[in-house]
């Protein structure tokens, strides 16, 4: 499903990530190693961040099982958490995947900037608008009922499965634990090709 004309959307990226590069020329920059989170579940926003290295999810917990439940994964040149630009706190929490780094500018100046900056104000409802869209295909496969059929769902895509060891991301990518994610692994290993 393409959100939009293929010329579109990547002229809209570059243009963002014009406009971001300039915005956050300035910033502080914080690293953070794989498996630390960067703010948590209420923390107050006081931070706006762009990814400039690695990958960092926003995560929340099952209440039921714990499990986590991947809302999103910004990589390099992505801002992260952009909602909460209008939030006074974090609706879910911030974890590097990898050791990561990111550019870190004060709030109150980013929403001050955009008032004065309507290509950067375009630029981010364009972002928002596309972050939407991906966040109504994610919600679409996860209600699907079965495994097999969310995982052909996230294929048909563009996805690929990641490499070895992060299975648990995929599994939390679909909202299913990561032993369901390998039952379905295996069974499609040991189905004969050609056949569904």
């Amino acid at each position: 499903m393409a959100f939009y004309p293929l010329r579109t959307f990547t002229r809209m990226i570059r243009i963002m990530s014009r406009i971001l590069d300039q915005v956050f020329s300035e910033a502080r920059t914080q690293a953070l190693p794989a498996g630390q989170r960067l703010f948590l579940t209420g923390d107050p926003v006081q931070s706006i961040f762009l990814v400039r290295a690695g990958r960092i999810v926003l995560v929340r917990r099952n209440r039921e099982s714990g499990a986590p439940l991947f809302l999103h994964i910004a990589g390099p040149g992505m801002m992260l958490a952009e909602a909460s630009v209008w939030s006074p706190a974090y609706h879910c929490d911030a974890q590097a995947l990898d050791d990561a780094e990111v550019a870190v500018i004060p709030r109150r100046w980013f929403r001050t900037e955009m008032t004065r900056n309507s290509e950067l104000a375009n630029a981010f409802a364009m972002d928002l608008a596309h972050a939407l869209q991906g966040a109504r295909l994610k919600a679409e496969i996860r209600s699907l009922p079965r495994l097999a059929d969310r995982l052909d769902a996230w294929l048909a895509e563009g996805n690929a499965f990641p490499e070895r060891g992060r299975l648990q991301e995929l599994a939390a990518e679909l909202g299913v634990t990561r032993e369901a994610l390998y039952r379905e692994m295996a069974r499609r290993r040991k189905k004969p090709a050609g056949r569904s």
